[in-house]
């Protein structure tokens, strides 16, 4: 994998309870086209229920208000931008979990803090199966059928209700048209997108071609992995679901019922009960 030749200074929030004083990190990685706001409210139940715990919530390179970076526009290129933001932050974090997209940047950004001795202690990855994606539901997932629509779209409105009416006229859901309109940001001509299309084509092509399965049965591996898989979700492939009965032991393969792809907002109260009952963090693998 060709690095970038510098990381993207990535935009992020922090959360911590009220008052608390955390001695424990966790990084969290939002999906392809979303940003650190989308998982804010999920981070914050988080917080309340584990004071002991900081979140750290960074737009990936190309979204939200973080630039886009240098080339490659890569799985990896992003786990590099993470690191970097960790250690302007000063922390190490014991934690990285993210959600589809961001799972496999989380998965690549334990590997590489390995790599430097920096081990984190866990990785919990949201309905992003680590292998190759199967081609037809790579193709006809709801994400690529986005991304093609807004080729053919405006990159200005005059009001996000335009945007709204567009997309759902091509058949998507009220909900995820609306979700779309976070991504414009006002201009002094209109709205426009806060990503470029062409680094998010870029991302998502190269996360069609990371498979981070060999991460997951390397011996040296010091992190645990915990997956999650939505009941409801259509990514997970039967030949895949099938590679996790021969996998190592702290590799764990979690169901959470009564959820599709956004399982932080579909059933955040049995995600946030599933994380407490399996633990956020750990000692890593021994």
């Amino acid at each position: 994998m060709i690095p970038p030749k510098s990381p993207a200074p990535l935009h992020f929030t922090q959360l911590t309870a009220p008052n608390a004083q955390p001695s424990r990190w966790a990084v969290v990685l939002h999906g392809i086209l979303g940003s650190g706001t989308n998982l804010r409210t999920f981070a914050r139940k988080l917080a309340l229920a584990l004071p002991e715990w900081g979140f750290v919530l960074p737009d990936l390179r190309g979204h939200g208000d973080s630039p886009p970076g240098e080339a490659p526009y890569t799985v990896a290129a992003c786990a590099e931008d993470v690191l970097a933001l960790t250690e302007t932050l000063g922390i190490t974090p014991s934690t990285i979990l993210g959600h589809s997209f961001g799972g496999k940047v989380a998965l690549a950004a334990a590997q590489l803090a390995e790599s430097r001795g920096r081990p984190v202690e866990r990785v919990w990855v949201l309905d992003a199966p680590p292998g190759l994606p199967d081609v037809s539901l790579a193709v006809s997932s709801e994400v690529a059928q986005v991304v093609l629509a807004l080729r053919g779209l405006p990159d200005r409105y005059e009001r996000r209700e335009e945007l709204v009416t567009l997309l759902t006229a091509q058949g998507f859901s009220l909900s995820l048209a609306q979700w779309m309109t976070t991504n414009l940001r006002s201009t002094g001509d209109g709205l426009r997108w806060r990503f470029d299309l062409d680094v998010i084509s870029a991302l998502l092509q190269d996360y069609a071609v990371t498979d981070a399965w060999p991460y997951l049965h390397d011996p040296a591996r010091h992190a645990q992995i915990d997956v999650v898989r939505a009941e409801r979700s259509e990514r997970w492939s039967d030949a895949e679901l099938a590679r996790f009965a021969a996998a190592p032991d702290d590799v764990h393969l979690h169901l959470l019922p009564d959820a599709g792809h956004w399982v932080h907002v579909d059933n955040p109260e049995g995600l946030l009960q599933m994380i407490q009952r399996a633990g956020l963090g750990g000692s890593g693998r021994r």
